[in-house]
């Protein structure tokens, strides 16, 4: 045991000492080089004395970083992760010219601008060597990140291997691939651009694929709330409008996002799938998990252990991970400039504009975002965690603004698909096995914006149709005339006459666009607007909308008739007659009148909810956001994604069936649930992907343990304490007859604009 001591000491200090020699050559080629950098007096000195200042300044600047730079990272945790990318470098540049200072008789100096490059260069240098004579001896590597890994579950209290065996039960790890749908992730693979998801698939031991169907609300923040926490009753979109407080949720803020998780857990009685020893990286929702990292919901909670911010942290206290990444961000806003403006000189249509803030937007999602959530999981699978379930939203930020089947959005598949390659290779390493989980949470379909095709907004159609006042350029287009003229039939006005006028005083609409599902809300109506409401006060408005080409079908309640679908031509469905592949719902596919009913039974649904036109041809929609990759509502991929699981875990449809929850997680259909015959093929619903994540966490970690009342899983997660007997277990689902006592209770928004970049739906 001594000899095994005495040989890891000695083959530390041989990778230190080669470390240092390598940053000694790095600081005295770049003198040479860089005019504004100098390790000689002005008199000059021999080349010993030189090599001495530059190793001088090199070792100094080394423990500068190892000790200075950990505690300069976490002074920084508040400032936004946009800002932290570029103080990075001058920081880093900072302790290069302190590490100067401090060579005897004062031989070191260079410019500010010149130490921001040195430090760079030789940060990555320094991070390229010591991963280099790490990756030569495995074995000591896998031991040094397996002590780590004991340290850190000494010091959490959590259970482990101490001799960092490969011993208990396994883990399981669910990357979800934001934005992938199922025909994108079979597109990739088979042509070679994602090798490591094509191995997974080619390995008849490996991995199997199957679709699943979202709900008609075909974003992140519907599907992540239901898979994360069970429930995604009363999410109609990425954003609405709630009357009875006045406020406009959204699912990128983070206060909405914390309101949303606090109502899923106290509707479910659920902590959230990741509430044993789990850990969310990257999500908008944290599944009641301890460890967190980029969690949206989290982000403006304060105390020891909940911010969400402090996830940068493991990450950046590595100043080569920071140079190293901080680098990659330029360089991908430079890619996201050359590629916007080579599209603009093709002049390829459609586009959309692609500047101001978006490039460092993109680089948030595609480059920071990947490298801290990448890491965040090795780190949590050498802890020998049970649990992690991190979202990569490279992919679905990309795709926004190039396409879903754009070459820019090829490419980030290929990045993303290195990043799987590692972490599968890692699982290889960790004191625990695994079972790597691939999902996403919805597609995108393509489609040119429905202002670029009809030359004016939904919103600025809505006013038309309301006799409201619409900008100039909106008057002249085809759509606002024909609303126009609509609404002097209505009124009895001479077509062709003057201006109507708004035949009586309100306030105006709210509209709100989530990808193709748009959201009309009249906050002077108290409660659900009606169509016979709506018919007196706009009498033009609904036959103006759903006779519209860019628009598939409404959906508004009737006083008569009770909710119902209108469509073009004046058809009229009542929800409950809805049937796929019949009237509106012709072209929307298996599972459409379904998803519509359901979201019907929803307290905030809108006064009116607008579906865009889908051509199931080319499987294009129209978007009422600035987007040519888009989702959020019916209609093609956008509906379609995936699920990619280990052979060894139980097919999704035989644990829905074996683990069919005693009482309905909403009103309306239950999810998974739909007739036989007309049900899409694989899973229905975010809430049904979450019964089935929960049965394979049971497979895998044999019984289940309650949770205490008042423990960090619920308390934590909704800063309420829980007051009364078990929360749930394992297979997240509560005691049966339980009722919950967590009172609904509003959370103060902040304003439209507090959204987090990045943070897409």
């Amino acid at each position: 045991m001594s000899d095994r001591r005495w040989r890891t000491a000695g083959g530390a200090l041989i990778r230190v000492i080669s470390v240092w020699a390598v940053s000694t050559l790095t600081m005295l080629a770049l003198a040479g080089l860089l005019p504004d950098f100098q390790l000689q007096s002005d008199d000059g000195d021999s080349v010993t004395r030189t090599a001495f200042t530059a190793a001088w300044g090199a070792g100094a600047f080394g423990l500068l970083s190892a000790l200075v730079w950990p505690l300069l990272v976490r002074a920084l945790l508040i400032v936004p992760a946009l800002v932290l990318g570029a103080l990075v470098f001058f920081l880093n540049g900072s302790l290069l010219l302190i590490a100067l200072r401090l060579i005897p008789d004062g031989r070191g100096d260079a410019a500010p601008e010149t130490a921001v490059v040195v430090a760079a260069v030789m940060s990555a240098v320094a991070s390229g060597a010591s991963t280099a004579l790490a990756v030569r001896d495995d074995d000591a590597y896998r031991r040094r990140l397996s002590r780590l890994a004991d340290r850190r579950r000494r010091r959490d209290g959590t259970p482990g291997s101490a001799d960092g065996g490969r011993g208990g039960p396994p883990g399981i790890v669910f990357v979800q691939l934001d934005g992938v749908g199922h025909q994108v992730l079979e597109r990739a693979a088979a042509d070679g651009v994602m090798p490591t998801v094509a191995g997974l698939l080619a390995d008849e031991a490996g991995h199997r694929l199957t679709p699943w169907t979202t709900d008609w609300s075909s974003q992140t923040g519907a599907s992540q709330l239901g898979i994360l926490h069970g429930s995604n009753h009363d999410v109609p979109a990425f954003r609405w409008f709630e009357k009875e407080s006045g406020t406009v949720m959204v699912s990128s803020r983070p206060a909405s996002a914390l309101e949303l998780q606090r109502r899923a857990i106290a509707r479910t009685r659920d902590g959230g799938l990741l509430t044993v020893d789990g850990a969310s990286r990257g999500n908008l929702f944290s599944g009641g998990a301890d460890q967190l990292a980029l969690v949206l919901s989290m982000a403006a909670r304060r105390g020891k252990g909940r911010r969400s911010r402090a996830g940068y942290f493991a990450y950046f206290s590595d100043p080569a991970n920071a140079v190293r990444t901080a680098l990659s961000f330029v360089a991908e806003v430079g890619r996201e400039i050359g590629q916007s403006t080579l599209a603009r000189v093709r002049k390829e249509s459609p586009r959309v504009k692609r500047g101001g803030l978006y490039p460092f937007i993109r680089a948030f999602a595609t480059v920071l975002e990947r490298d801290v959530v990448v890491a965040a999981v090795i780190g949590d699978m050498f802890a020998g965690r049970t649990a992690v379930y991190a979202d990569l939203v490279a992919y679905d930020e990309v795709a926004h603004h190039s396409g879903p089947h754009s070459r820019d959005a090829e490419k980030v598949l290929a990045r993303l698909d290195r990043s799987l390659g590692l972490i599968l290779k890692i699982a290889d390493h960790t004191p625990r096995g695994y079972r790597i989980v691939l999902l996403s949470d919805h597609g995108q379909s393509p489609g040119e914006t429905f202002a670029g095709r009809y030359g004016l907004t939904l919103k600025e159609l809505v006013r038309a149709g309301c006799g409201l006042p619409v900008p100039r350029s909106a008057q002249r287009t085809r759509s606002a005339s024909e609303a126009r003229d609509a609404l002097r039939t209505a009124l009895h006005r001479p077509v062709g006459g003057r201006e109507a006028k708004h035949p009586a005083k309100s306030s105006d609409p709210v509209v709100l666009a989530s990808g193709n599902l748009g959201l009309l809300s009249f906050p002077d109506i108290e409660g659900r607007a009606s169509r016979e409401q709506l018919d007196r006060r706009y009498p033009a408005l609904l036959g103006t909308l759903a006779d519209h080409p860019g628009i598939g079908f409404l959906l508004v309640r009737s006083e008569r008739h009770g909710s119902v679908v209108l469509g073009r031509g004046g058809t009229e469905t009542p929800v409950a007659e809805l049937a796929d592949g019949e009237g509106p719902m012709a072209v929307f596919g298996a599972g459409a009148a379904d998803a519509v009913r359901r979201t019907d039974t929803f307290p905030h649904v809108a006064d009116v909810m607008v579906n865009s036109m889908y051509d199931p041809g080319t499987g294009r929609v129209h978007a009422f956001e600035e987007q040519i990759g888009s989702h959020g509502g019916l209609g093609g991929e956008q509906s379609r994604p995936f699920l990619l699981w280990p052979r060894t875990l139980a097919d999704p449809m035989d644990a829905l069936a074996a683990d069919a929850p005693r009482t309905p997680a909403a009103a309306g259909p239950a999810q998974g649930d739909t007739p036989a015959g007309t049900a899409p093929a694989g899973p229905v619903g975010a809430e049904a992907v979450h019964r089935i994540l929960a049965r394979w966490l049971r497979e895998l970690s044999g019984p289940q343990v309650p949770l205490r009342p008042g423990g960090p899983d619920v308390a934590g997660a909704t800063g309420e304490p829980v007051t009364d007997g078990p929360v749930r277990l394992l297979d997240g689902r509560p005691p049966e007859g339980h009722v919950p006592e967590v009172p609904l209770r509003g959370q103060p928004l902040p304003d439209p604009d507090d959204v987090v970049p990045g943070a897409r739906g």
